[in-house]
């Protein structure tokens, strides 16, 4: 466990939430806030983070969903598919200009299974005013490392 600073950024790593003085508190809770919702399968919760017109694309599976109607039909349908679902944030980076990757380590039991299934993303997370406008996921970390690191540049370019 430990964090560091870059020339892209602070990461941190959780779920201590270790963080640096130039990553902010707010940053930092937002997403401790976010996981804990998930953890606890409170949706209700977890769509206050959205922006109304919020989007949600799942590059792997080529998904993409609009809207917080939408993207809380997903995750409820997500949910409802495991007895045990746990999300923990590996790595937290702001890129500066909204722009946050999270490394995020998933792991559940499919309903009615014995056994566990894992899964390692990296999340692309744009955030305006304190809410997600954009979270892009994407199975390879450092596809999704170089995607935010892009967006972070066209952001700040303009």
């Amino acid at each position: 466990m430990g964090s560091q600073s870059g020339s892209h950024g602070t990461w941190v790593i959780l779920p201590g939430l270790m963080t640096e003085e130039s990553t902010p508190a707010d940053l930092v809770e937002l997403v401790r806030a976010r996981i804990d919702a998930a953890n606890r399968g409170d949706v209700d919760s977890m769509m206050r983070f959205y922006a109304p017109e919020a989007v949600l694309e799942m590059r792997h599976v080529g998904g993409v969903l609009s809207g917080r109607a939408a993207i809380r039909g997903f995750i409820e349908e997500w949910f409802g598919g495991y007895d045990e679902l746990r999300w923990q944030v590996e790595e937290l980076l702001d890129l500066g200009s909204g722009v946050v990757l999270e490394v995020v380590y998933q792991r559940a039991r499919p309903v009615g299974v014995a056994g566990y299934v894992e899964q390692r993303e990296g999340w692309v997370v744009v955030l305006e005013e304190g809410f997600e406008v954009k979270c892009s996921i994407y199975q390879d970390i450092d596809e999704a490392r170089a995607a935010a690191e892009r967006l972070a540049q066209e952001r700040a370019d303009g």
